[in-house]
């Protein structure tokens, strides 16, 4: 277990099954050495030919991810310090993405900003019947850029649209799992995490390679996000210096 500033992230191998559980007492926020040491471990199960399958979670009972770190956005003073930041969230999506492995996302609870980026980043969403989910960051003076390209190829165009001009608006699971940001939502965290189980387990046994081909071609034609995700945090990265940004963040 590594132990960042604040917040936790874990992992642990159990018959092919890799889970990379992440916390902070803030809802389940994500700092700049979470988002690291999260991109870091997923890596590092894609790489580890005792891993088959990736389970990532977030642990306790209420929020999956409450998105960005507002403490960090508030100590930021320089674009580049900026871009740095969102920067975070760009690596974790590229690692879960290129991963060869599977990527399941156990979604216990609501999901804000780029903790929606994360989900969907995913390769199968399995959430609670609470897991409500919104993109705050136009509220805040950002925009939901960064993750924007992996949300709207999993939802539409349409849909990423809804969520990221209505800022302030929650959507409920149900919302979600008919867009396909999840794949199924289940009644109680006892279902759910059975669910997970159940898949995870079930993949753990299928063949390694037949799973890394299928997942190329889950993700065929996002080759340019290397250079777009980087061009992406650059544009969040001016905007938190704004008038209007660093207002709505220091209110948060």
């Amino acid at each position: 277990m590594t132990e960042p500033v604040s917040g936790t992230v874990t992992s642990r191998l159990d018959g092919g099954i890799a889970t990379v559980s992440f916390s902070h007492p803030k809802g389940n926020s994500l700092p700049g050495a979470l988002l690291a040491l999260l991109a870091e471990q997923v890596t590092a199960a894609g790489n580890d030919a005792r891993a088959r399958v990736i389970v990532l979670r977030s642990e306790g009972e209420g929020a999956f991810c409450a998105g960005a770190s507002f403490q960090e956005l508030q100590a930021i003073t320089t674009a580049e310090q900026g871009t740095a930041f969102f920067m975070g969230f760009a690596r974790l999506i590229l690692a879960m993405v290129r991963c060869p492995k599977f990527v399941i996302a156990r979604v216990q609870g609501k999901a804000v900003g780029g903790g929606v980026g994360v989900i969907a980043a995913s390769d199968y969403a399995l959430a609670h019947a609470g897991a409500a989910v919104k993109l705050s960051e136009l509220a805040v003076g950002i925009g939901p850029f960064v993750v924007g390209p992996v949300i709207e190829r999993k939802i539409g165009p349409a849909a990423f649209g809804a969520l990221a001009v209505h800022a302030t608006g929650w959507r409920d699971a149900g919302w979600a799992r008919d867009r396909g940001l999840f794949a199924d939502t289940h009644d109680s965290v006892e279902a759910l995490d059975t669910a997970v189980d159940s898949l995870a387990r079930e993949l753990a046994g299928s063949s390694p390679e037949a799973m890394a081909r299928l997942k190329r071609v889950l993700w065929q034609g996002t080759d340019h996000w290397e250079a777009l995700l980087p061009e992406r945090a650059a544009m969040s990265g001016a905007l938190v210096l704004t008038d209007f940004a660093r207002k709505a963040i220091a209110g948060r």
